[in-house]
């Protein structure tokens, strides 16, 4: 499912799985409120080149994806995520870089947790 309502733009090479959903407005304040909140909340989201987001994750308005990130299967994605970096979880967060010193060998390298 992907929402461009508010702005969209998806990079070159990107794979993007099944399942995936890209929001890019919210209605949340303007039904919470009774519709007394009269517009329904709209931002671009940007998702670099060559970007894998996993199956079933989640990209919230607003956010930016960096060139040749990965989005494991399943996050929801809440926050700009930079270049190189892979995410995972609810809400996502940073679990690794990519590593492209040898482009025909990329290399995915986690991070210790915190």
């Amino acid at each position: 499912m992907i929402d461009g309502s508010g702005g969209l733009r998806i990079g070159a090479g990107c794979d993007i799985a099944s399942g995936v959903h890209i929001y890019t407005h919210s209605s949340a304040r303007r039904c919470i409120s009774g519709r007394e909140y009269p517009t329904v909340d709209q931002a671009a989201v940007s998702i670099g080149d060559r970007v894998f987001i996993g199956a079933n994750a989640v990209v919230n308005m607003g956010v930016t994806i960096g060139d040749e990130a990965i989005v494991g299967a399943g996050s929801v994605v809440t926050h700009h995520i930079a270049a190189r970096t892979v995410v995972a979880g609810v809400p996502a967060r940073v679990v690794g870089h990519v590593d492209l010193s040898d482009p025909s060998n990329p290399q995915i390298i986690g991070e210790a947790p915190a």
